[in-house]
């Protein structure tokens, strides 16, 4: 084995992490007899060799040397092995043509001939698929379903196998790799579903059967059963009772259910490692196994979780089915199945608009669960719902009054957080939320989102206003200000406050150098946000309209406070000539606040409606209107923006809103009929989300709807 490895030039290529010259020691180290540096070598290949799936000089070269471990029977953990082959030779290029420019030349020629080395060598994975290693066995199918050049082979192959196969996990991979072949080949993605409903009506293994039904929903979505629901239902029970299927635990006498001993949890209710095992594994694909072995832990068919993951994918719009099938889900005697469910209704509502009155009511019911693990889940999800979640509020209320010690969550690194009950039940804006927020700020450290967390509450969170008076006051005035006194502004902004003025003041003056501008620029919008109430900070807001950095906020400030036109007019006008984009919409937004009052500036704003950044457009179409109260020439450039980025939209339909009654008739009406009719939400992305992407769709909802009706306040002219 590794005949030739010496001979390459290793320290004439480069990984993520400099020379290659430690390439053959991880090679080597993949045919240890120790776990521990088999386990090691695999994290350097996938941490330097293969990072984040990129493709060097060295990833090439290893690619003999890797075939030749995979058909090692000596070599252990070989399945490791093909799916780091399967990753270094499945990137597709078709796929990403029309992004690769010229500096990605090389880069694309690796993958291109990564692709074909690895592909080239794809005939071995025929003889791995009935291996004595079932690990090896589980990575062949989807290897030979993403490699091979001769799909029609790879898919007998897969249905010869399957009866043979005496492996549970093995038999679902042989189906997942079916799957694969008919989204890379379309035209054989018929014949896969016939074979696939087959394994539906005629299988007797629920799983096997829910891996076809979940494969069908990828590539075959029209050839599900009309009755899916209730067919997944059934096979969910039928899992439950299985012979060998997990009893229900009872989190009473489980040593995991204490929620001290209870492993610390990420954002979206999945438990982290614990400290114990990252001592034990300390390599991320270490971590990764650790991670995935406590996940499974207690489960009677850890795998019918991704199963399912894959029906919803494949199920796409159909959220009618999705609903559904979670809410069965979220009734079942399963806690785990109703963790799974609580995750997955998370990314179904984040993702697609719908009626989730009910479903969102049985993921509160399981914040009363003994089990920490799916309670913590329940209110990660409620979290991120904001009104969407009125559904639980006392459900929220009750885990937030038996739980004070999740109020405040400490991490690792960097400032607490409050804790997700808290949240959620503040983003209602529910006066119960409000002890949990004065606990918070009785800490020596304020948690850095109380501010945030304040807003939401308005009027509710006035009783706070002392406290958060009294932490400003004590702030001191240093490299840590900004972080220190950042949430405690945002808290007295939200209430409008205008009794801490003087804190404030204090904070504007002493701001010291370092993210002074940043601390400066706060403080500045907690006192636009007083009003008149904080007259006495106008001085202070006068000698700062001549200061760089902050002389549009201190202006937009001034008009919030004392209305001072003449004063603010000339600095907005200024800003509109900045050489900074950003200046330049900050400028335009303070103009528009100041309505008919700055009309002088109609002409500058007009034109900026051709300016090349999109942002600028349209802040400088909404200025425009705000100041002439004439919509006609800002709505086109509001609706063009409208098409072109769909992150513009809830900024334009505030705009329309407010602009008064859309005439029924009207490219407006039109588009936001459009809007209204779609079931993606408009900021959904694949692969990724933000916390407060439903709050923003939600809200866009709220808009359109609110500017067909006309009930807008109408124009400020």
């Amino acid at each position: 084995m590794f005949s030739g490895i010496d001979e390459v030039d290793w320290a004439s290529m480069e990984h993520a992490y400099g020379p290659a010259d430690d390439v053959p020691v991880l090679l080597r180290g993949l045919a240890s007899a120790d776990p521990a540096e088999r386990e090691s070598a695999l994290d350097g290949m996938y941490g330097a060799v293969h990072h984040q799936g990129d493709v060097y000089a060295c990833t090439l070269a290893c690619i003999p040397f890797l075939f030749e471990l995979a058909v090692d029977p000596d070599v252990q953990d070989r399945g490791s092995v093909v799916e780091l082959l399967t990753s270094i030779g499945g990137f597709d290029l078709d796929e990403d043509d029309d992004e690769i420019d010229e500096d990605e030349i090389e880069g694309a020629a690796n993958y291109a001939m990564a692709a074909a080395a690895v592909t080239a060598g794809a005939g071995v994975f025929f003889e791995l698929i009935a291996d004595e290693d079932p690990g090896v066995r589980l990575a062949a199918p989807l290897a030979l379903a993403t490699l091979h050049r001769h799909p029609v082979r790879v898919l007998d192959l897969l249905r010869e196998r399957l009866p043979a196969e005496p492996d549970e996990e093995v038999r679902l991979a042989l189906v997942e790799a079916a799957g694969r072949v008919a989204l890379r080949h379309r035209p054989l993605a018929g014949r896969v579903a016939q074979w696939l409903t087959l394994l539906v009506d005629r299988e007797r293994a629920p799983g096997l059967r829910l891996a076809a039904l979940a494969q069908l929903a990828r590539c075959s979505p029209d050839a599900l059963p009309r009755d899916v629901v209730p067919v997944v239902s059934g096979l969910l029970r039928e899992l439950r009772t299985a012979p060998g299927g997990a009893p229900e635990s009872d989190p009473e006498t489980e040593p995991e259910a204490d929620a001290e001993a209870e492993p610390e949890t990420d954002p979206v209710g999945c438990p982290d490692v614990s400290r114990a095992e990252q001592a034990a594994a300390p390599t991320l694909v270490g971590q990764l196994r650790a991670l995935s072995a406590q996940d499974s832990a207690g489960r009677g068919a850890p795998w019918s979780a991704d199963l399912l993951r894959t029906l919803h994918v494949g199920l796409d719009d159909r959220v009618g089915d999705r609903t559904a099938l979670l809410i069965d889900q979220l009734r079942s005697p399963d806690r785990w199945q109703r963790i799974d469910a609580v995750r997955m209704s998370g990314g179904l509502m984040r993702a697609w608009r719908g009626s989730y009155g009910e479903l969102v009511a049985l993921v509160g019911d399981q914040l009363a669960d003994p089990d920490p693990r799916l309670a913590e889940a329940a209110s990660h999800v409620l979290e991120e719902l904001f009104s969407l979640a009125a559904p639980t509020a006392d459900a929220l209320a009750a885990r937030l009054a038996a739980d004070p010690g999740g109020w405040v969550r400490e991490w690792a690194s960097g400032p607490p957080g409050l804790g997700s009950t808290v949240k959620a039940l503040a983003r209602l804006g529910d006066a119960r939320a409000v002890p949990a927020l004065a606990a918070a700020l009785e800490l020596p450290e304020v948690p850095h989102d109380v501010g945030f967390a304040v807003a939401h509450l308005g009027r509710a969170a006035r009783p706070l206003a002392a406290a958060l008076r009294r932490r400003l006051a004590g702030v001191a005035l240093d490299e840590g200000a900004y972080d220190r006194a950042s949430p405690l502004l945002a808290g007295l902004t939200g209430l409008r406050a205008g009794e801490a003025t003087p804190e404030v003041l204090r904070v504007l003056r002493g701001a010291p150098e370092y993210r002074g501008e940043w601390l400066r620029t706060a403080a500045l919008r907690a006192l636009g946000s007083f009003g008149p109430a904080a007259r006495e900070a106008v001085p202070e807001l006068r000698a700062m309209l001549r200061r760089p950095g902050t002389a549009t906020e201190a202006a937009e400030a001034l008009w919030a406070v004392a209305g001072d036109r003449d004063a603010v007019l000339p600095v907005l006008t200024e800003g509109l000539g900045s050489d900074q984009v950003h200046d330049r919409r900050a400028a335009a937004a303070a103009l528009g606040a100041l309505g008919p009052h700055a009309a002088a500036v109609a002409p500058r704003l007009r034109g900026l409606l051709a300016h090349d950044e999109l942002w600028l457009r349209v802040d400088a179409a909404i200025a425009l209107w705000e100041v002439t109260g004439r919509p006609e020439e800002s709505t086109e450039v509001l609706l063009t923006a409208w098409e072109k980025n769909r992150h513009v939209r809830v900024r334009v339909a505030e705009c329309l809103a407010r602009m008064g009654p859309v005439g029924p008739a009207s490219t407006a009406a039109q588009v936001l009929r459009a809007e209204l009719s779609s079931v993606r939400r408009h900021n959904a992305l694949d692969g990724g989300y933000g916390s407060h992407d439903t709050y923003e769709d939600e809200k866009l909802l709220a808009l359109c709807r609110q500017a067909l009706r006309g009930t807008g306040k109408g124009s400020t002219a």
